[in-house]
């Protein structure tokens, strides 16, 4: 059947639709997204605007016709850290529903942990061993371990690119001073939840999905994403702490010069690096592979599987 998933993000709105049946490896057919930055949409008492809201609901309604024209049975709609921590985020679903039909469920960090992490399971299999997934979002950093497709720990920080550059790197370049109170605050928050993942023993493997982190790696000289999803592609810590620094003393419109970095997320990138090494470091990850998977295929092998039971 042909599934679609719309991921209503901190950054983007994005559906992606793929053919899909239980046991099946899904096959992406189409992909449609929009720029929408509702990280940096909340005003100073943490709600989404009108105009956000407006905005939200019309890029909604165009991905919602983009699926009907693909032919699409069965619309996977969810919405992540923006929408789940604005303060009218009730008044927001309430007329995205009202305006356009689409019921989002708002998934918990610890969901969007957990179904990460299955993606990066089904991806990289059993052989793989006991799993560390981590994924920097707009709004949030998720990270999970485990050996099973059920991690034995999951973590949702607030450490969002997007949500991190828009409250406190507000220059361009941002300020040295902004940018080390950045990577102490960042370091902090991960440290008090390192404790939780180290008393089940080293991860086998290491891997990262999202798009800060494929963008980090394809700076640091990994494959275009023209050159296929089974290119191996790894990012290495002492490539990345090489890149902090001069990421952090560009404009944005240097760092969307960069191989693989788009104009919309170059000026978030300092953030995203900051979160990126901190993980790295305090996790004691010398070498993290990039995997092409990530929170939307999780959603849709978790669905795979429930029509697989029934």
């Amino acid at each position: 059947m042909r599934l679609g998933v719309l991921d209503v993000g901190s950054n983007t709105v994005h559906l992606l639709v793929v053919d899909a049946h239980p046991g099946a490896r899904p096959i992406p057919a189409h992909s449609h997204k929009a720029e929408l930055r509702l990280a940096q949409l909340l005003d100073a008492d943490g709600a989404i605007g009108t105009k956000g809201v407006d905005r939200l609901v019309t890029v909604v309604r165009t991905a919602l016709q983009a699926a009907e024209d693909k032919g699409v049975q069965n619309l996977l709609p969810f919405a992540t850290s923006a929408v789940r921590e604005a303060r009218n985020a009730e008044d927001v679903l309430t007329r995205v529903r009202a305006e356009t039909g689409v019921e989002l469920t708002v998934l918990s960090g610890a969901e969007e942990a957990r179904l990460t992490f299955l993606a990066a399971r089904r991806w990289f299999g059993w052989s793989a061993g006991k799993l560390l997934v981590l994924d920097i979002g707009g709004g949030s950093l998720e990270i999970a371990y485990g050996i099973d497709e059920e991690p034995d720990a999951v973590a949702s920080l607030p450490l969002g690119a997007g949500r991190l550059t828009a409250a406190r790197l507000p220059g361009d370049p941002p300020h040295p001073d902004d940018v080390r109170a950045l990577r102490r605050y960042v370091r902090a928050e991960i440290a008090g939840t390192v404790g939780e993942f180290t008393r089940f023993g080293a991860p086998d493997h290491v891997v990262a999905t999202s798009k800060t982190f494929k963008q980090l790696a394809r700076i640091a000289g990994a494959a275009r994403s023209a050159e296929g999803l089974y290119v191996q592609r790894q990012l290495k810590r002492e490539s990345l702490e090489g890149w902090v620094p001069r990421l952090a003393g560009m404009t944005t419109a240097e760092r969307a010069e960069l191989p693989g970095v788009s104009e919309g997320r170059a000026g978030q990138l300092v953030a995203g690096a900051l979160v990126a090494e901190a993980a790295m470091d305090l996790f004691g990850v010398e070498s993290l592979e990039i995997c092409p998977w990530a929170l939307r295929e999780g959603v849709i092998l978790r669905r795979l599987d429930h029509m697989g039971q029934g």
